[in-house]
Formats: structure tokens, sequence, C-alpha cells
């Protein structure tokens, strides 16, 4: 499977987390999971509280900043598979990564994965 374009890339950069977040609630809530399910798996990820959430939509960033500013879980590379049509462990561009971790991440719980499974311990 091809790796990310630069294109693709600076797509997924400059797209601000405000227009992707209501996609992702809208995409759990249609599978009965709660935003608060939502907020927790985001928050294992970046470490942003729903508060932080909320100032980050507010202020309009984008997944550039939104990851910048992020810490991103240290099980984060525990997380596998296949994203929108790429191997997440292939991916080399950073950022582009760690946003399909946050899209397969919320993948995962709108397909009713048990929250254990879901924020990764290492075995």
């Amino acid at each position: 499977m091809a790796n990310t374009t630069p294109e693709h890339d600076a797509r997924i950069a400059n797209m601000t987390f405000a227009s992707v977040y209501p996609h992702y609630v809208t995409k759990i809530e249609k599978k009965g999971r709660t935003l608060a399910e939502l907020h927790e798996v985001i928050e294992w990820l970046t470490g942003f509280n729903s508060n932080k959430l909320q100032e980050l939509i507010d202020e309009k960033v984008t997944f550039k900043t939104f990851f910048e500013r992020a810490t991103i879980n240290p099980n984060a590379d525990l997380i596998k598979g296949v994203i929108c049509g790429y191997r997440i462990e292939e991916i080399e561009t950073v950022l582009t990564k760690h946003t399909r971790y946050l899209d397969k991440l919320v993948d995962e719980l709108a397909k009713g994965r048990k929250m254990n499974k879901i924020l990764r311990e290492p075995k």
C-alpha cells in the first residue's frame, strides 16, 4: 500500500479540527456511543480534556496545531490497521499518522469495540 502524498499530508494539516469533530460526533452517536466516550478516546490519545477540546474547536485550530499542542499517548504506536486506505504503521508523516490514529480510535468506538481495547495498554 502506498504511503501518503505531500498533497494528502498538507490537506490534513490544514483541515480544522472543528470541521471534522461534528462528523466524529455523528458517527459515534449513530452507533449508540456517547460524547463522553468520544472525549475519553480523544483525551487518551492527545491529553486534551473536554474543556481544552472546546477551546481548540472555538479557536478553529488546524490539525497541525491540534497535534502540535497534543501530548500523544506513549501507547499510541499500538494502534495498527488500515484506515482510509492507508496502513497506519506505514505512514511516515507524523502529523498524518497522528490524525489517522484519531480516525481509527473513533472508528473502533463507532464499531462497538470495548473501551479497554480501544485505549491500548501495553501487554
